[in-house]
């Protein structure tokens, strides 16, 4: 589609369309839409500005610090989400999509989503906080 509507793009742009679309079909459309006609180019930095979400690389940055146990650096990498301005549940919602499909052990896979599933489960009844997220890391 992009070559018939001589859209300039990079493989990883393609990449970060279906990562923010997540299964829809329309949504990937409209970021592609809104990403070529917001810069004219569509690579990664584009689209994740244009559909304002976390960075997978931040959030993988999480994700490997907590597995090593480095809660310091995991905290950090967190707190500089939170400070660009993400709400709890970008960044919850993120971190779900990035572990799920990371390649680390099954067993540690289901019990860091389970940690997820509960923090997620206390952001949507209310509890907001950056400490809900904390919770994770």
């Amino acid at each position: 589609m992009c070559a018939l509507e001589s859209v300039s793009y990079t493989d990883d742009g393609m990449e970060a369309l279906i990562f923010t679309a997540e299964g829809d079909m329309r949504n990937a459309l409209n970021n592609l839409q809104a990403t070529c006609s917001g810069f004219g180019h569509v690579n990664q930095i584009n689209v994740f500005k244009v559909c304002d979400q976390p960075h997978p690389t931040v959030v993988k940055k999480i994700i490997s610090s907590a597995l090593e146990g480095d809660t310091a650096e995991s905290c950090k990498f967190l707190n500089a989400l939170w400070a660009t301005g993400y709400s709890t549940s970008d960044i919850i919602g993120t971190l779900f999509k990035v572990a799920k499909n990371s390649e680390i052990a099954e067993g540690v896979k289901l019990a860091f989503l389970r940690e997820i599933g509960f923090c997620h489960m206390r952001i949507a009844e209310g509890s907001t906080s950056k400490l809900q997220l904390l919770g994770v890391s």
